[in-house]
């Protein structure tokens, strides 16, 4: 098995989360819930990229920033009316999903 780091960013509705992550190119794994009334805990990925997205209030804060080296910024900028940025290290967008979770999504130059 290889060993892997999966961040948690809490949502407020699975549904609506894996609706947006869908435009940055993720599809939904699985969902878990205890029973049905209860909140939701979804995986969705992308390549190799793996987050956990969790309706369960004591798992994270709102609100988190998480960074994301991705291929192609450029086009992921452009998905969401926006510009990259270019730093020293990456062409960057940061994003904000539904949430109010930030992702800091970079193609790191050569």
């Amino acid at each position: 098995m290889d060993e892997d780091v999966i961040p948690v960013l809490r949502v407020e509705a699975a549904d609506v989360a894996v609706k947006w992550y869908r435009l940055l190119g993720f599809t939904p794994q699985w969902e878990h819930r205890f029973e049905p009334h209860l909140p939701a805990f979804v995986e969705v990925v992308r390549g190799q990229v793996r987050l956990f997205l969790s309706e369960h209030e004591a798992d994270v804060r709102p609100g988190s920033l998480i960074y994301l080296r991705m291929e192609d910024v450029d086009a992921i900028a452009a998905e969401f009316g926006m510009r990259p940025e270019t730093t020293p290290w990456a062409r960057e967008v940061e994003l904000r999903d539904p949430d109010g979770n930030r992702l800091r999504i970079g193609t790191p130059l050569a």
